[in-house]
């Protein structure tokens, strides 16, 4: 606190003046600070902006001093200019995964997947796969329907029995019971009628074919022939077909007469040097004859001659009795008899014989 001497200086100052001063001071501190005060709140609203601001849009990655210079300066920048490009790993190719599937055009190729081919086995032992032929017709079986009982096979369609049971039989069967064949679950015969000599060419009837035929039939069994052929002829082929047709003696029959020409295994034959032109129009002169005469036809042979040995597309109109030793066949052209068991057992028959199943009731054909 002053006291009243130490305003000696200004003796010369009237009240009035000194009070205008201080009144002038005061309003200007009241001026400064209001001014302290505004500048005070806009800088803390500023400050809570560019916090929010910093948090919500701050960038990724901050430059460097080297980057800011280079952006000062005007210089274009490249991607190797910028240090972030180093924050990823080099991208590094992956090895291809080894191979493990088959490639398309390698199975295309193979005949045992195309589709295409079929496999035929030889007497020889040997094997080939044969292009299948897309102008004869594929058979339907569905042999997952195939149920074999007691030796005897039959196949089911909606759970119904839609096949039929047979055997060939000829003189060496001997003498047969029919009564019991039929008691066995046996359904039709094919009774062998004659044959004709692979050497001499001569021909001859079975001994058994008149008792058998007649007996068969007696005991309500469907019946169907067939003949061995030896034919190097056309001409040949015929006498043999008017031979079948005279011994049946207008018999009228429910399965076919069948046209039976095969290899000799383990010796030749006058028909060994046949081609295949010559085996086809030997076959056709024997089955048209036959069917004149009125009688349903078939060809009978195995999978390695329907295929190789006669050319089935001058045969269509002819059934196909199929000779294949198998579980399942795997002929794939359409046929309607399946011999699929040359040493079956039935009772009533002494001995090993031929065992079929006819895909149809050709009693009603």
């Amino acid at each position: 606190m002053k006291l009243p001497e130490d305003y000696e200086e200004r003796a010369g100052m009237t009240p009035s003046v000194i009070a205008a001063m201080m009144a002038v001071t005061a309003f200007v501190a009241v001026i400064l600070v209001a001014v302290l005060i505004l500048n005070n709140g806009t800088g803390s609203r500023i400050k809570q902006t560019d916090s929010v601001h910093t948090e919500q849009d701050a960038p990724v990655s901050v430059l460097s001093d080297a980057e800011r210079e280079i952006l000062a300066s005007g210089n274009k920048l490249h991607p190797e200019d910028l240090d972030f490009w180093d924050m990823y790993p080099e991208a590094t190719e992956e090895p291809e995964p080894a191979a493990t599937e088959v490639p398309k055009e390698a199975e295309e190729s193979d005949p045992s997947k195309d589709g295409k081919h079929t496999l035929v086995k030889y007497a020889d032992g040997s094997e080939e796969w044969v292009m299948m032929d897309p102008f004869l017709s594929k058979h339907s079986y569905d042999f997952t329907r195939l149920v074999c009982q007691s030796g005897l096979m039959k196949y089911y369609e909606n759970g119904k029995k839609v096949s039929y049971v047979g055997v060939d039989i000829s003189k060496s069967q001997g003498y047969i019971d029919f009564g019991k064949v039929k008691k066995a679950g046996i359904d039709f015969c094919m009774i062998r009628v004659g044959a004709r000599g692979y050497g001499s060419g001569q021909l001859i009837l079975d001994d058994y074919f008149a008792e058998n035929i007649k007996r068969a039939t007696d005991a309500g069994l469907d019946v169907g022939v067939y003949f061995f052929s030896q034919a190097i002829t056309e001409a040949e082929a015929m006498e043999e077909a008017n031979m079948v047709i005279g011994q049946l003696n207008a018999r009228r029959l429910a399965y076919p007469v069948a046209f039976d020409m095969e290899q000799i295994p383990n010796d030749s034959a006058r028909t060994d040097d046949l081609t295949i032109e010559q085996r086809t129009s030997i076959t056709r002169a024997f089955l048209d004859t036959v069917a004149i005469a009125g009688y349903k036809t078939a060809i009978y042979g195995n999978k390695e001659w329907l295929i190789n040995r006669i050319d089935l597309t001058q045969l269509t109109e002819y059934d196909v009795w199929l000779s294949q030793q198998e579980d399942i066949p795997d002929y794939p052209y359409r046929f309607n008899i399946w011999q699929y068991d040359l040493d079956g057992s039935i009772d009533g028959i002494a001995g090993k014989v031929g065992l079929n199943i006819s895909f149809i009731d050709y009693s009603e054909k």
